[in-house]
């Protein structure tokens, strides 16, 4: 069930009547029976890995509160991290059969085949689960709060379960956190007219980002990379700049709905995007982008390895060790393993050169107060996050090679015919005004979200007329230009195939 289909609009407003008709300790298991029902619509059968992954990590919980029982220490320990190592294993083997075992046996005939030794391994044909990468961290992150002891193990089997697959997050995030959502599961969320007011105004931007924005620019990407062959280098690095947008866009609107959802219910979810193109650094870009995925490497595996306690050699080495495994946790082929390590490469390289550019800014006296060096840092590093975004949209590491060869080869001539190249790109006059537009608009709400400006709160103290007038012109100009708009289809969110 996507969440823009209408099936989704009927089940919604159904499962939210439901929830604030149903008496208080029934609630959980009213969300509980919506969730499986929501995650079955895709496939019935896959309920089963996520009710697996459940009962594992729930049982581990269980399991380490008993070893703490235990008086003699050395075998509590062992009791601990035995229990730990199972639920991390059976959970990673999960995932790594549906996931990864296809790409992991290719690799391994490919790698025989040069050694000139032919090697033949079974084939197993399935489909990827939607969204057991999400749920799969958010469990084991679960197990693992539980044994540094940040929160005490659940009992109730089926509350736990809702953690697991609370419905506006199972899919695609944000990976929530057992210290953040478990408790709120007990809470009594009353109906609240701000609050829902708030949560469908996130709603409704997270559908103009993704039906407006992310469709419209999704046919100028899929135009030119699925014939890039045939683009000249102009068109190449458009379709790149707008696919940086797109994946924003596609996968912001994903997070906004889902917190927006959650918030209608009485649900505070973590904030996954804080607007990431104004980053003034790679490393200052993933602070913003994907939060609560970034956040996940860094305390269940960057802090782990050691962070930056050993030295420099050390925290680079765990830097380039996060990157690599965030890109194949987000697809199980070469190409995104590159897309991880370029960026992780970019914040080894940077923290490599910071003496150097430290010392060329006192010797030049740039002003790192004024407006224009901020400007240049954010516009060097879209730059550089859209070079690897490259990688990550291109089928195989050897197009994307080939497509920034064509990108570096572009001439001033392609600039000076942008109007056919656009319409060439499959976007008519009237369909890039309107793409113009919406870029406009997204620009001034990050710009305002950037500055700490609510338009949420500044526009809920404004007169009846004027934020019925608002809520009327969103929602008709997103069914307008969106839902009716030429060209458009309820395609899935780009993150639900990771």
């Amino acid at each position: 069930m996507l969440f823009n289909s209408v099936e989704f609009l009927l089940f919604f407003p159904a499962a939210c009547l439901g929830y604030f008709v149903i008496p208080h300790r029934f609630r959980y298991l009213f969300l509980l029976a919506c969730s499986y029902f929501f995650y079955m619509c895709w496939n019935p059968e896959y309920a089963l890995l996520l009710l697996t992954s459940t009962a594992i990590t729930y049982a581990s919980g269980l399991l380490l509160a008993a070893a703490d029982r235990i008086g003699d220490e050395r075998r509590r320990v062992r009791r601990r991290k035995l229990y730990v190592a199972l639920s991390f294993a059976c959970n990673l083997l999960i995932l790594f059969f549906f996931k990864y075992y296809g790409f992991a046996a290719s690799t391994v005939v490919k790698l025989f085949g040069k050694l000139g030794i032919a090697l033949s391994v079974p084939a197993f044909d399935v489909i990827l689960p939607v969204g057991i990468s999400f749920y799969t961290f958010q469990a084991l992150s679960y197990t693992m709060d539980v044994y540094r002891g940040e929160v005490r193990a659940e009992k109730n089997f089926f509350k736990y379960a809702l953690f697991v697959s609370f419905f506006p997050q199972l899919v695609a995030g944000p990976i929530e956190r057992s210290k953040n959502l478990l408790h709120q599961i007990n809470e009594r969320h009353r109906f609240d007219a701000d609050r829902v007011r708030s949560g469908l105004m996130l709603m409704l931007y997270g559908y103009f980002q993704k039906v407006v924005l992310a469709e419209y620019l999704g046919i100028v990407v899929d135009s030119v990379y699925n014939s890039y062959l045939e683009r000249t280098g102009f068109q190449l690095v458009v379709a790149t700049v707008c696919f940086a947008l797109q994946i924003y866009c596609d996968f912001g609107s994903y997070s906004n709905i889902a917190i927006g959802a959650a918030r209608v219910m009485g649900f505070r979810l973590m904030e996954n995007f804080n607007t990431p193109y104004f980053a003034v650094s790679v490393a200052d870009f993933w602070r913003r982008w994907h939060i609560s995925l970034s956040t996940w490497f860094r305390d269940y595996l960057y802090i782990p390895l050691g962070g930056n306690r050993r030295g420099k050699l050390r925290k680079w080495f765990n830097l380039m060790a996060v990157f690599l495994v965030s890109g194949l946790w987000h697809g199980a082929s070469w190409h995104y393993v590159v897309w991880g390590g370029i960026n992780g490469a970019y914040q080894v390289i940077g923290e490599w050169l910071k003496p150097v550019r430290e010392k060329l800014m006192d010797l030049f006296r740039v002003d790192r107060s004024v407006f224009s060096h901020k400007l240049g840092r954010i516009l060097t590093t879209f730059v550089l996050v859209d070079i690897s975004w490259v990688f990550f949209r291109a089928e195989s590491f050897w197009s994307a090679l080939d497509i920034l060869k064509r990108m570096a080869g572009i001439g001033v001539e392609y600039w000076l015919t942008w109007t056919n190249n656009l319409e060439a790109m499959g976007l008519t006059s009237a369909t890039r005004d309107l793409l113009v537009v919406s870029l406009l608009i997204l620009l001034v709400v990050d710009l305002c979200r950037y500055n700490g400006i609510r338009l949420g709160a500044w526009l809920a103290k404004q007169g009846l007329w004027f934020r019925w007038l608002v809520y009327f012109t969103a929602v008709f100009g997103v069914l307008i230009f969106g839902v009716y708009g030429p060209n458009y289809d309820a395609s899935a969110f780009i993150y639900f195939q990771f």
